[in-house]
């Protein structure tokens, strides 16, 4: 069996973001599940993700490119392991340790300054605390860490892979 070549990987990549977009939009759109502010941030990463990907797929270079591209996309899956880590672990505080409730992602932009929000919505609000949709018993965020992760994997081997 041989592997999938690393245009063929960073395509899936970013079939796997659209695909992961898909799902976020229906279940905000169909079932009614509005984002919270951290939900948000892992669509941003998600879709860091799938664009660097993309971009690597498109332009096809050599070994050094493919894995400077990798580690450019290795960035959005972290970043999208830490704020659903951030999400799962608010998610599973003692009711009496939720932050509270502050005004929305709407407000806090047109208020303060970028730094500002990015700060305020990693610290999290009780609206991230609650668990409001789960499958298989874990909760979208615990999906999202999962996914995460696996991204995460699999740009890692993008990385370490033999040309």
């Amino acid at each position: 069996m041989t592997l999938p070549s690393p245009r063929l990987t960073n395509l899936g990549l970013f079939l796997f973001m659209l695909a992961g977009m898909g799902v976020a939009l229906f279940l905000q759109h169909h079932d009614h599940l509005e984002p919270c502010p951290l939900c948000i941030f892992q669509r941003v990463a998600l879709m860091g993700v799938g664009i660097s990907a993309l971009i690597a797929a498109l332009h096809n270079p050599a070994a050094l490119g493919r894995r400077l591209y990798a580690g450019l996309t290795l960035l959005a899956a972290l970043a999208g392991v830490g704020v659903a880590g951030r999400h799962v672990w608010l998610q599973h505080l003692p009711a009496d340790e939720v932050p509270s409730c502050g005004p929305g992602l709407d407000y806090w932009m047109d208020t303060f300054p970028f730094q500002e929000v990015v700060q305020k919505v990693l610290r999290g609000s009780g609206e991230c605390a609650k668990v409001d949709w789960m499958m298989l018993g874990l909760s979208l965020p615990e999906w999202t860490l999962a996914m995460f992760l696996g991204l995460t994997g699999v740009v890692v081997w993008q990385i370490l892979r033999k040309s």
